[in-house]
């Protein structure tokens, strides 16, 4: 279960990511780079704190 969220959050932050350089070579226009970026935000916060809260920066 770690695994598949982990894989999830790590696809929601290259949504995050890869939408920005996209628009900036003009392959798609900025409401899908919106679309794309908020779903990764979404993808992101709702799956990375599940496998992080277990980890120590200490």
């Amino acid at each position: 279960m770690r695994n598949i969220l982990k894989v999830l959050s790590l696809f929601g932050l290259l949504l995050t990511v890869a939408p920005a350089f996209l628009v900036f070579f003009h392959v798609i226009d900025k409401s899908t780079h919106f679309i794309l970026m908020m779903t990764g935000v979404f993808l992101w916060f709702a799956s990375a704190p599940f496998w992080m809260k277990g980890t120590s920066l200490e």
